[in-house]
């Protein structure tokens, strides 16, 4: 049989279809064994040879556990909500669920083509309502839930109720990030339903308040932060400005300390879990409360730094906030105004990048809490309203932006340490020596002072010690359509009702995706969806964002078909995490963390058993694109360089016979004529020009996208799969060199022709293995096993070329031999290595065999190639037995030709036998 990798994959899938080899049960007494990548959006764009990195890489582990025997899930969905889809549907009219469907398919055919082992009977998309009536349950959960800091779990908001009508506030511990004022059990009685839904939104997982959006008003739009470039809108260009708007968020900060301490039990890479302990941000501190002056009000401030209290000479407030308005004195009104405008047009991130120092005095002032000195009161673009009470305590001589803040409005810079040095030029941090000019703690250091501090605040009832976290709450409101739509509805008085015995609430059909200029969704548009719980009551516009449903989606994998609950019981406990779990780094503080939030709160309310969805944690490197440019003078009349369609060029040429596609698809040539190259000729006498190689993102716009399905169609799967380990370590990034693959091409050849000859004649096999092969076969088998263990495939491959090489040097490869590599290198190349298990006589799948082991006898080494040294000077190698005595070995070295000619018949003065490694021969 001849080598045609297009018949031999068609041959493979049939064989593995028909014997549903795939598809996976709990109903196995095999271990279980969970390898999952995180699924993909499915653009229309298809994928480029990039994306298929991190899932070759887990099928071959998942194929690898499968062998070693694990009962394996290994499955694959589509996160198919989203903005992408949305704008497509406003470009074309087109729904987004049928573009969404296409791209799927175009996604699956892909996958299909290059081999995956899923089990497709499990496959989700996130947009199918028998999925996301999950993520609305859930979030109805979140809902109707509170977060207990005293048992640090998650519980029915029915018992917060309760203890509301029995004790009022004053003695639970139920987590909030608001300051709720204290009531009284008759007090909460007396409140009206409005009052008491207003006071539980302070303490639900899931809750609405007002908040700051990005508004363009010429989009009629609110914009995320990705979509807003240098203040104005990415698509047009429009100004954008802050607006306040009743916003959705899950109150993920309640779990931020089991958040913390859940990575120590993780087997995830240090740099991916400092991604999230610094995007948490635990600091250890204290609440301290500024009176204002003239008011009764007052601003506290969250420090990490109290010992530094008596250096404030200032406090600034986020322009944002709802109190600038109120202490704003006449004097400075029109400059608040014009800032507030200001800062209102930069993003969150635009505003913390910012360079300028700048501000504006408000005139109003606070009293020191122990001096009772006056302090004024600023606003600036560096302090966030969502960020902590969205105000600091500014201490020039310890902090150098408060630093230079104070030199640009001339503000008191007072030195607090001894340690201090060169404050005349900038801050200085340190927490070293004594205190000055700080009234009860001279004298005192750091550590003492910091204790005494928070003692007098709390005895004074002037703030207290409290641990903050920098990390928000999550933002769970989108103005868009292509969304799970929330199970929720307001009445006549604006009271949320949850729809329970409803789900899953559907997206209705609308006439236009397009936003509707008030800054509600296009959902606000389909009146009678809108009021389909009755006249006066309105339906929720909003839709959740695109991580509602890729936070839980590894969970209905377990049980796809369950139509009563997300995961049976059963299923969960069986499959319990995800063991492998393989993405990018990008979605360390998304993604990855908030399913692990998600996951907390289903473990709390008793629907999942472990703590943790992900135990492990493998991070692909990103596969750039290698573009290819025309150089400088090639081309009559054009200095700047162009880029080549990568497809079309052969050796970094461009060649003359592709010169006319060229043209017919890229409208910058259509004005260039085939005489306009400066062509040089190679020595077959073709025309070509060399084209310039750079190292790019892999993107259309630079015309290096590589589709895997042209790699797959012009080389074979099995090629593709082993030429993309082959690249490099999967944790590292690496460009695409179409220029390497072929090497990996002749590699599958030569390891076919083990069995079958040149002309697709069966070899000879039957009969005893020999010792040489056997020796080749385990330490390739030794070497294979360790290098999977380690995640190091692309030394696997390497091993595979290795022992292939040195098979082939010998007359004829047994069949004993040649099963077990078989076996060994099914995991990459799986097409290939099932048809010869097929073709030398076996009727099972290779899929289904057991991964081969090495048997240490044929590592041991029998012979050893000594080095020779005379006087000091190597001249010869001679291959002994390690068996040998040392007299023989004497013979053997001292009659060989290669050593006579330098010893010359003399007997040496001294012969040196060091085993296995060395002989010295001294004349």
């Amino acid at each position: 049989m001849e080598y045609s990798f297009s018949e031999i994959e068609k041959i493979a899938r049939q064989k593995w279809q028909d014997n549903n080899v795939y598809k996976v049960t709990t109903q196995s007494d095999k271990p279980k064994y969970y390898v999952l990548d995180m699924f993909p959006y499915p653009s229309g764009a298809g994928l480029h040879v990039g994306h298929p990195l991190g899932y070759i890489f887990s099928d071959i582990y998942a194929r690898y556990k499968r062998m070693k025997g694990f009962n394996v899930l290994h499955p694959m969905g589509f996160d198919a909500f989203g903005l992408p889809a949305e704008q497509y549907a406003i470009q074309t009219g087109q729904h987004p669920e049928i573009t969404t469907q296409k791209n799927i398919e175009t996604y699956i055919s892909q996958l299909q083509k290059i081999g995956f082992s899923y089990d497709w009977s499990r496959q989700v998309s996130t947009c199918e309502p028998a999925y996301y009536k999950w993520t609305q349950w859930i979030f109805l959960q979140l809902f109707n839930a509170y977060y207990c800091t005293s048992k640090q779990q998650a519980f029915s908001i029915a018992n917060l109720v309760r203890q509301f009508e029995e004790n009022g506030n004053m003695q639970n511990t139920a987590y909030t990030s608001a300051d709720v004022s204290p009531f009284t059990a008759l007090e909460w009685n007396a409140f009206s339903p409005k009052q008491q839904q207003d006071i539980l939104m302070e303490y639900r997982l899931a809750y609405q308040k007002e908040s700051f959006v990005n508004w363009c008003p010429a989009l009629g739009t609110v914009l995320a932060n990705d979509e807003i470039v240098n203040g104005v809108s990415e698509r047009g260009a429009h100004p954008v400005e802050k607006k306040k708007m009743s916003q959705w968020f899950l109150r993920i900060t309640a779990y931020a300390e089991r958040l913390l301490q859940g990575l120590e039990t993780l087997d995830w890479s240090e740099s991916m879990k400092d991604m999230q302990r610094n995007w948490i941000g635990k600091s250890v501190g204290a609440m301290v409360s500024f009176p204002l002056k003239n008011f009764e009000d007052k601003i506290e401030v969250f420090t990490t730094r109290v010992d530094t209290i008596f250096g404030v000479s200032f406090l600034v407030i986020a322009p944002e906030l709802e109190l600038v308005k109120q202490i704003t004195t006449e004097e400075y009104k029109a400059a608040v105004d014009e800032y507030v405008k200001v800062c209102a047009a930069k993003s969150d991130i635009e505003r913390q990048a910012e360079k300028v120092v700048s501000g504006q005095f408000t005139g109003a002032y606070v009293l020191h809490p122990f001096l009772q000195t006056e302090i004024p009161v600023f606003i600036a673009d560096y302090v966030l309203a969502g960020y902590g009470t969205g105000a600091v305590m500014a201490v020039p001589s310890g902090d150098q932006r408060d630093y230079l803040f104070a030199k640009k409005f001339e503000l008191p810079i007072i030195p607090i340490l001894d340690a201090q040095q060169n404050i005349e030029q900038e801050a200085d941090a340190t927490k070293e020596g004594k205190y000055i000019n700080s009234d009860f703690i001279n004298g005192m250091q750091y550590k003492a002072a910091t204790a005494l501090l928070i003692e007098k605040l709390e005895q004074q009832k002037l703030g207290y010690g409290k641990i903050n976290y920098k990390m928000r709450d999550a933002g769970y409101s989108r103005q868009r359509y292509w969304g799970e739509p929330f199970p929720i509805y307001y009445d006549n008085d604006g009271i949320i009702h949850t729809m329970e015995d409803k789900l899953p609430v559907c997206l209705p059909n609308v006439a236009s995706y397009k936003p509707t200029g008030t800054g509600e969704s296009p959902l606000a548009n389909a009146k009678d969806w809108v009021t389909q719980n009755g006249v006066g009551t309105r339906m929720e516009t909003d839709t959740m964002p695109g991580y509602a449903g890729s936070s839980w989606y590894f969970l209905r994998y377990m049980d796809p078909e369950n139509p009563t609950e997300l995961v049976s019981k059963e299923a969960q406990e069986y499959w319990q995490n995800v063991d492998f779990y393989v993405g990018g780094s990008e979605h360390a503080v998304g993604h990855l963390l908030y399913s692990r939030f998600w996951h907390k709160f289903l473990k709390d309310i008793g629907k999942v058993s472990t703590e943790e969805p992900f135990q492990k944690m493998v991070n692909q490197g990103m596969i750039g694109g290698r573009s290819l440019l025309t150089k400088k003078g090639q081309i009559k009349n054009v200095e700047i360089a162009l880029h080549i369609p990568v497809m079309l060029a052969q050796q970094d040429k461009l060649y003359k016979n592709k010169f006319q596609e060229l043209k017919e698809n890229d409208n910058r040539f259509e004005n260039i004529q085939i005489d306009d190259i400066a062509w040089e000729t190679d020595k077959d006498g073709n025309d070509f020009i060399a084209l310039d190689v750079q190292l790019e993102k892999m993107s259309k716009r630079y015309l290096n996208v590589v589709n895997p399905d042209d790699m797959v169609a012009q080389y074979g799967a099995d090629t593709f799969r082993m030429y993309e380990m082959f690249l490099g370590p999967i944790d590292t990034a690496k460009p695409w060199d179409t220029n390497g693959i072929s090497g990996v091409s002749n590699f599958i050849r030569k390891f076919w022709r083990l069995v079958y000859d040149d002309l697709g004649n069966a070899k000879n096999i039957d009969h005893e293995p020999t010792q040489e092969e056997l020796k080749i076969l385990h330490k390739t088998i030794k070497k294979v096993s360790e290098d999977i263990e380690r995640l190091a495939f692309n030394t696997c491959v390497s091993t595979f070329m290795i022992a292939v090489n040195d098979l082939s040097k010998l007359k004829n490869v047994s069949s004993v031999t040649l099963l077990d590599l078989i076996k060994l290198i099914a995991p990459f190349a799986p097409h290939t290595a099932e048809v010869l298990w097929t073709n030398l006589g076996n009727n099972s799948s290779v899929v289904t065999c057991d991964f081969p082991t090495f048997d240490e006898q044929y590592l041991v080494e029998s012979t050893f190639n000594y080095p020779i040294q005379i006087n000091g000077k190597h001249r010869a190698n001679i291959e002994i037995s390690l068996e040998t005595p040392q007299e023989e070995i004497q013979t053997i070295v001292l009659s060989d030709e290669r050593v006579t000619k330098f010893t010359e018949g003399k007997l040496p003065k001294k012969f040196i036998v060091v085993q296995g490694r060395i002989i010295n021969v001294v004349i």
